[in-house]
């Protein structure tokens, strides 16, 4: 039985009605109708006022749309479910050749990572000679106050998802160059946001320079991030800045090109 084309499976006992209706609050939102009353999304979704209030109420409880005086909008959470599939098809590998050719360029490590809870998360790698002491690959995690990806992605965060992350994280001094202190963090995250991109100079490890730059959808968010990791007594901070840092912005280019036209044809 082709359950997407039986007539009877929404008379089943597998069919789950208040996640069709869920979904269906979700999709009423759109490049037309960007924020919605309860009345406008039960209108929409044909659903009854107090049903869809307790679906807006209970995806603003999770994180994925926001009020702001009686009118609902999608959050950046919501933003997970579309990369969800684009995750479950590793879409990051088709990142690879991209970043082959920048390693290929500068001859040094390049990694892209998303933000999970307070760490970054490894999604992709390209690596030349391993530079630090712990073999980082895909599926790696690593605080993200403490690298150059982890400022990227924290600096373009929502104001109150910030907030919301310096009040969970517990920092920790890996070595005299780590940030431990919350408006410290908050200043070096401004001059990111202001700069596209961020730097960090033997603040994870002892001899480990790094600089990230962001990786965005075809809307403009920042959905990950892409470094350059070099050893600190080998390549000085001026290569790292004035012939890596265009590089790698350029690589991130070309990625976030790919990453979007790849969730655009899967939307068809």
């Amino acid at each position: 039985m082709s359950i997407k084309n039986s007539d009877i499976f929404e008379q089943s006992g597998d069919y789950i009605q208040s996640l069709d209706r869920g979904l269906k609050v979700i999709q009423a939102f759109s490049q037309e109708t960007p924020s919605l009353t309860i009345s406008e999304a039960a209108k929409i979704t044909g659903l009854s006022r107090p049903t869809a209030r307790r679906i807006l109420l209970t995806l603003e409880y999770l994180g994925f749309v926001e009020s702001n005086n009686g009118r609902f909008s999608l959050a950046a959470r919501a933003l997970t479910l579309g990369y969800a599939y684009i995750s479950s098809k590793n879409i990051w590998n088709i990142a690879q050749p991209i970043m082959r050719e920048f390693v290929a360029k500068t001859g040094e490590s390049c990694s892209i990572s998303i933000l999970d809870g307070t760490d970054i998360l490894y999604v992709a790698r390209v690596h030349t000679k391993r530079i630090m002491t712990i073999n980082l690959e895909v599926g790696s995690r690593l605080p993200a106050y403490a690298t150059s990806m982890g400022h990227v992605l924290l600096a373009f965060l929502p104001k109150d998802e910030l907030e919301d992350y310096l009040n969970k994280v517990s920092f920790k001094q890996f070595t005299n160059n780590t940030i431990t202190d919350k408006e410290q963090l908050k200043k070096v995250l401004a001059t990111v946001q202001e700069n596209g991109w961020g730097g960090v100079d033997q603040q994870f490890e002892e001899g480990l320079r790094s600089i990230a730059v962001p990786i965005q959808n075809g809307e403009g968010n920042v959905i990950a991030a892409i470094n350059c990791s070099a050893h600190a007594g080998r390549i000085s901070e001026n290569t790292v800045r004035e012939e890596f840092l265009p590089l790698l912005f350029e690589t991130a280019e070309k990625i976030s090109r790919t990453i979007t036209a790849a969730y655009n044809s899967a939307q068809y």
